[in-house]
């Protein structure tokens, strides 16, 4: 699916599939993350086996808003236990397939909302 930017220079998804997901004019095919203000960075989990509280703990340092949790093709929830960083802060989060994480990324960006997204990709993730 191709997304049309609504403003210049801000942090935005423009395209994303089961094998990637396009920032900026950029493509990544591994799990990333992404703050509405910061930019991308990838992130080093592939299965919701590996999720620990420091994954958590990282986006909950970036002081988002809320916290959009990509879960791949499906709909996969983290374990309560996990979120203590975010709760702690105050920091809400939503949990969303990939595809649905994108489309509320973009939108809540677009508002100039402080908003975090952690998101898998299908292909990594089945």
């Amino acid at each position: 699916m191709k997304f049309q930017p609504d403003q210049q220079g801000q942090v935005f998804i423009h395209g994303h599939d089961h094998d990637f997901i396009a920032v900026s004019g950029q493509k990544y095919t591994t799990s990333i993350i992404i703050d509405s203000t910061k930019g991308v960075e990838t992130w080093n989990c592939s299965s919701m086996a590996e999720l620990t509280e420091a994954d958590f703990q990282k986006m909950a340092d970036l002081n988002p808003e809320l916290v959009l949790f990509g879960s791949g093709s499906r709909l996969k929830f983290p374990s309560p236990a996990l979120l203590r960083p975010l709760m702690a802060k105050g920091i809400g989060i939503e949990t969303m397939d990939t595809a649905a994480a994108c489309r509320t990324f973009n939108v809540l960006s677009g508002e100039g909302r402080r908003v975090v997204a952690a998101m898998w990709l299908s292909s990594i993730n089945p």
